[in-house]
Parts: C-alpha cells; sequence; structure tokens
C-alpha cells in the first residue's frame, strides 16, 4: 500500500515558504509525482520576487525561517539591525532552495490561478486552474492536496478606501495595497517628491493606513527617500528591540516560551511559572519588561502613541525589530520623520477630491494612499462552500460542547485576563482543525493537508516539523491520532477555545488562512507535540534541569527527522 501511494499524484497549492518544504519532504520520503501550483512567477509565496520590496524586512533574526538543508547566508547590514533578515534575502533563499532541490523533482505550474478545488464522487481530487498568461483552463487531478495558500495572499481593502471609492470622490491620486507597493514604488516617488528640496510640504504627501509591520516598513522606506509619510493607525503593534543584539540564549532558545503558558503544562518550571502566584508574577514581570525595555531602546517618549497599552503577553501583534537603528520606523517617527494620526482611522474619501477623512473629524490631504489593511482568508477564493463543509475547514459555530473547557486550564497568568472581543464571544470563532494540521473531520482519509496555517514566530522549524508530520500521515505511518473524526473535532474546538483563551481579542484580528494554532511564543511546544506524535523524541535542545530553557533551538535538531521515521516505519513494518 505504501508504495502506491507514494506514486499517487499530490498537489501542493502554494509557493511559499509551508509550499517549498512539503514538497521537500514529500520527495525526500519517496514521493513521486509531486506539483506545485502557484500564481506567481517564481517560489517563495509572501517573499516571492514580485511582493517584496526594498525597505521589507521580516520578524525574524538569522537562524530562523530557513530549512534544516540549506545554510542561510548572514544578512546585508546585520550587525546593523541585529541580524534581521530583508525581504529580499528572504526571497533569494527560497529561489536558491528551489533551485537546488525542487526545480528538477517536482512540477511547478508558476502563473497558474487556482480557480476552485473540489472532491469528485470516486474520491479524486479536482483543481480548476487558469493559466494567466494564455487565459487556458484545464481541471487536474490529484489523489491528495497540501492547501498552503497562506493567510497573506489575498489583500483586504476596505470598501470605503477602495479604488472604486476613490473613483466615486473624485480622488486622483494613487491608491494601492500595500501588496503593489513595489510594483507601484517608482510612480509613488515621483508622484510625490522629496521634500528637502525646499524645505516645505509642498512636494506631496504619502498616507500609510495601518499600524502593522508592512505599514511600518513602507512608511520607513519613503520617509528614508525623503518622501513626507503621513500614517493612520488605531493602535500599534508591540515590538521587542534593544540597544544591543540580543544575546542567543533568550532570543533563540525556550526561554520566551516558557514563560508563556501552553494548554499543557509539561514541565515543573512551565506548572511553577503558569499555576502559582510567585510564579505568576515573575512571568508578567518579565514581560512587562521586555515590553518596557523594547521602548526605552528607541526613546519613545511617554506621551507618544506608540506606547500602546497592550500588552506584549496577550497578544501577538508583536514585531521584533532586532537592534535600534537610526533609519528604523521607530527611530523615523521619533525624529518626525514619519508623521503619526494616531488613534485615528481613515474612514472616506473628501469631497474636495484631494483628501482622506479619519474618524476623528480631520482630513489629510494626500497625492497618494497605500493601505497597509491586512488580508483576507485565501481559503474562500479555493474552496467552494460545500468542499468547506464536506471537509470541515473554516470557522463555524462550535459543534461539541465546550462549556467548562476553559476550567481545565486554572492558570494563575491568565487571571484579570482583556475582555473577549464580541466577535470571539458567540458566532463562527471555532476552527476544526486537528493540530493545525488537518480538518477533524476529514481526518480519516487521510487525503487532505494544511501547510503554513499556524501562527507561530518561527516558521521555518515549525513548517519543517509540520511537513514531516504530513507526510507520515499521507503513508498511514504509526503516528498518535484520534480514533474517529468526532474526537478530532472534539480536540481541534478544545484547541479553539484554548486560542481564545489565552488570546482573546486575536482570533477576531487574523484570518482563519493563519490561525489554526496561535503558538506565536509557545512554538516549541507545539513542535514537541507534533515529534511526539511521530514516535519520534521531543525536547531536542538537550541541557540539563538548570540549562534547557537557555539551550539554543536550531535547526540542525531535525536534520535527520526523515531518517528518524523510516527507522520507525521500517520497525513497523518488519513486525506486522
Amino acid at each position: 500500500m505504501a508504495n502506491k501511494v507514494l506514486s499517487e499524484p499530490i498537489a501542493i497549492l502554494g509557493a511559499g515558504v509551508a509550499g517549498l518544504i512539503d514538497a521537500y519532504v514529500l520527495l525526500q520520503d519517496g514521493f513521486t509525482n509531486v506539483t506545485v501550483i502557484t500564481r506567481d512567477r517564481s517560489v517563495g509565496g509572501t517573499w516571492s520576487r514580485d511582493r517584496v520590496y526594498p525597505g521589507l524586512c521580516i520578524n525574524n533574526v538569522h537562524g530562523e525561517y530557513r530549512f534544516s538543508a540549506l545554510p542561510m547566508a548572514p544578512p546585508v547590514d546585520g550587525e546593523k539591525t541585529g541580524g534581521h533578515i530583508t525581504g529580499m534575502g528572504m526571497c533569494e533563499y527560497m529561489e536558491s532552495f528551489y533551485e537546488k532541490f525542487l526545480k528538477d523533482m517536482a512540477v511547478f505550474k508558476f502563473k497558474t490561478e487556482i480557480r476552485s478545488v473540489a472532491r469528485n464522487a470516486a474520491g479524486v481530487w479536482n483543481v480548476s486552474v487558469e493559466d494567466l498568461c494564455s487565459g487556458k483552463t484545464e481541471t487536474l487531478e490529484f489523489s491528495r492536496i497540501v492547501l498552503c495558500t497562506g493567510g497573506c495572499s489575498k489583500p483586504k481593502v476596505p470598501q470605503e478606501l477602495s479604488m472604486d471609492a476613490a473613483r466615486l470622490a473624485n480622488y486622483p491620486g494613487i491608491v494601492i495595497h500595500s501588496s503593489q507597493f513595489r510594483l507601484r514604488l517608482d510612480d509613488i516617488l515621483a508622484s510625490v517628491g522629496p521634500k528637502e528640496h525646499d524645505g516645505d510640504k509642498s512636494k506631496g504627501t504619502v498616507l500609510v493606513v495601518g499600524g502593522g509591520k508592512s505599514a511600518m516598513d513602507i512608511s520607513a522606506k519613503l520617509a528614508n527617500e525623503g518622501r513626507r509619510v503621513v500614517n493612520v493607525f488605531d493602535s500599534p503593534d508591540r515590538f521587542i528591540a534593544a540597544k544591543s543584539a540580543i544575546p542567543e540564549f533568550i532570543r533563540k532558545s525556550r526561554f520566551l516560551s516558557v514563560i508563556s503558558p501552553h494548554r499543557v503544562l509539561r514541565t515543573r518550571l512551565e506548572r511553577f511559572l503558569h499555576t502559582t502566584r510567585i510564579g505568576s508574577w515573575v512571568t508578567h514581570f518579565i514581560w512587562h519588561m521586555l515590553g518596557e525595555t523594547s521602548l526605552d531602546a528607541y526613546d519613545i517618549p511617554k506621551s507618544s502613541p506608540l506606547r500602546t497599552p497592550f500588552s506584549l503577553f496577550w497578544g501577538i501583534r508583536t514585531n521584533d525589530e532586532g537592534r535600534v537603528h537610526p533609519t528604523s520606523y521607530y527611530s523615523l517617527a521619533n525624529a518626525g520623520m514619519i508623521e503619526l494620526m494616531v488613534p485615528a482611522r481613515a474612514v472616506g474619501y473628501a469631497d474636495d477630491g484631494k483628501s482622506v477623512w479619519l474618524s476623528n473629524g480631520e482630513k489629510v490631504a494626500a497625492d497618494v494612499v497605500i493601505l497597509a489593511t491586512g488580508w483576507q482568508s485565501s481559503w474562500t477564493g479555493v474552496l467552494d462552500e460545500k468542499t468547506a463543509a464536506d471537509i470541515g475547514l473554516g470557522r463555524h459555530a462550535p459543534l461539541t460542547p465546550l462549556k467548562g473547557v476553559e476550567d481545565s486550564w486554572h492558570y494563575k497568568t491568565l487571571a484579570n485576563p482583556p475582555s473577549i472581543h464580541p466577535d470571539n464571544a458567540a458566532g463562527k470563532w471555532v476552527t476544526s482543525v486537528y493540530r493545525g494540521l488537518v480538518p477533524a473531520k476529514n481526518i480519516m482519509r487521510r487525503d487532505f493537508a494544511i501547510g503554513g496555517a499556524m501562527f507561530a514566530s518561527n516558521m521555518g522549524y515549525m513548517c519543517e516539523v509540520s511537513a514531516h508530520w504530513v507526510s507520515s500521515y499521507f503513508q498511514s505511518d504509526p503516528m498518535r491520532l484520534p480514533s474517529s473524526p468526532e474526537e478530532a473535532i472534539a480536540e481541534g474546538e478544545r484547541a479553539s477555545v484554548w486560542m481564545r483563551h489565552r488570546y482573546p481579542n486575536m482570533i477576531s484580528w487574523i484570518n482563519e488562512s493563519y490561525s489554526t494554532g496561535l503558538d506565536f511564543w509557545t512554538w516549541p511546544q507545539a513542535a514537541d507535540e507534533l515529534l511526539e506524535d511521530m514516535h519520534v523524541p521531543s525536547q531536542r535542545s538537550g541541557g540539563n534541569w538548570l540549562t534547557w530553557p537557555f539551550r539554543v533551538v536550531d535547526l540542525s535538531e531535525i536534520a535527520m527527522l526523515g531518517e528518524e521515521r523510516r527507522t520507525i516505519r521500517t520497525v513497523n513494518l518488519n513486525s506486522a
């Protein structure tokens, strides 16, 4: 049976981080018929060549967000930024990985839009695609699907700020979503001249709408180009930063994961920190100091709107700024090079044909409006309602009784949480995806998996472990799995309750294409669970009872994971 599975066609939908490592692991495991489909002209997904732009950095430092099979070159200006990886550096790394390991091993369909994915009566997956160059459509057949379209591929544009709304208001300026920034950068720079030419503001203004990472990177890029930038948002993300590079035994170890509560407290140290009064005090003190020292590192004034009241502990809207440097967003905002309109929201175009109304009643005249307003779920554009319902994918109301589930997490650190957002209190807030990888309703069929839908701060490590889990799942390897869809659904919904319990306001903020697991800080614990599902060793960084939280987590720990799994598979076959 295993040999038959290996020869059956598999489609990987998306060529980003998750899609590439899933393809690699499946090929290494002996799958011979792997097709990767992407609408981009190159690999990389979010970090593909047409999407990255100058000034874009990712929320990771060197040594993270890569794969065990290929080292990553040190980032440009790494000493200056504390090891921050640039968007272009990430793009080039993904392209190198493709060239070295995948180009001649799998079929890649570039510039191919996925129109629909549905399973027919015979159990075969029909994937309808369109060639974006020729317009030709065709339907491809696959035995298995890995959905890796990600949560950052379908722009979210508020209707009142859309290009159509701008035209109706006779607004003549450039209006784009942040995803188009690279392609329109030259137009923007031509439309808004450098303000240092004559010292006034008559050369134009760029209005950047949004307070997330893209908004900050775009604002910093344009400010560094000498343009007048106004940034409007309700509340900013939190961030971690330091005057000098944060030591690896803090930044790249399990330290931050241990001081963040997980749904299962596996060690004495975690139980002490999160279930005792003194442990809770220590935990919250560390998080408070981490937040305050980061703000102080950038000399953020006490009156600044960048000193958001939101806690690092209770949220996942957190950026890793690495080392303080003078061309970063926070330095430029402090220097007045980026003008902040906070708290406020852009609510529409004014009837003067040149301005944007803000929620506080003010108007901002702007020649360019950049909407860094986030992303929608990519799943709704790929799976129709019937298919999504058939496999159990997407947010929905609870299917199993959940009353009292939160009572199992009597953590002192989770006392006095922020109030639950109304969108999380009722209605469709549950995602029944087992381990963040398989729609629970479909778990017994072993023909559909998800990649890259878990929100973790170390996506390289998590995606690679997840890819091994998916490959084992497809091959029916010995695994710790639920015995029925009902059991899987109950566990998946319990995980949703935990996510709402741990981060009361985050499920409503993040879209479902990357919200199946909010293990932002606790990704090492989540990875351990996946490893144990495969019956291979977990907590691989080592160390003794005192040092283990500070041992650097490195991808070399999982470099031989495929061999370990093959050994288990062979032993199981020989004993059968």
